[in-house]
């Protein structure tokens, strides 16, 4: 199980990036337009600047939804591999089995 401080602060960067989604998204289409002048480009990227770090969406982190771990998470499941492991031997996911042949 994940430290609950790790936990509590990805939960604040998914608020954040939550929160400044659409300001983020309109700035860095603005900073990128090669029609836009140059100076509308530049005032984009220091407003770009200018917002919280942590309301970048990259800087989330996939973590198990049971353990909290952060690596080796199957986008697919949002699980830990020994999660799914786990789960799929107790026959409490749906459509897999254990390989056999």
């Amino acid at each position: 199980m994940a430290k609950q401080a790790l936990l509590q602060r990805e939960l604040k960067r998914e608020k954040l990036a939550a929160k400044f989604a659409k300001k983020y998204t309109q700035l860095k289409a603005t900073a990128s337009d090669v029609k836009r002048s140059e100076d509308e480009r530049a005032l984009a990227r220091l407003e770009l600047q200018k917002l919280p770090r942590n309301a970048n969406p990259t800087r989330q982190r996939n973590r198990c939804a049971i353990t909290g771990r952060p690596r080796g998470t199957f986008r697919q499941f949002g699980l830990a591999r020994a999660k799914i492991r786990e789960l799929a031997f107790a026959g409490d996911i749906p459509g897999i089995t254990k390989a056999s042949w």
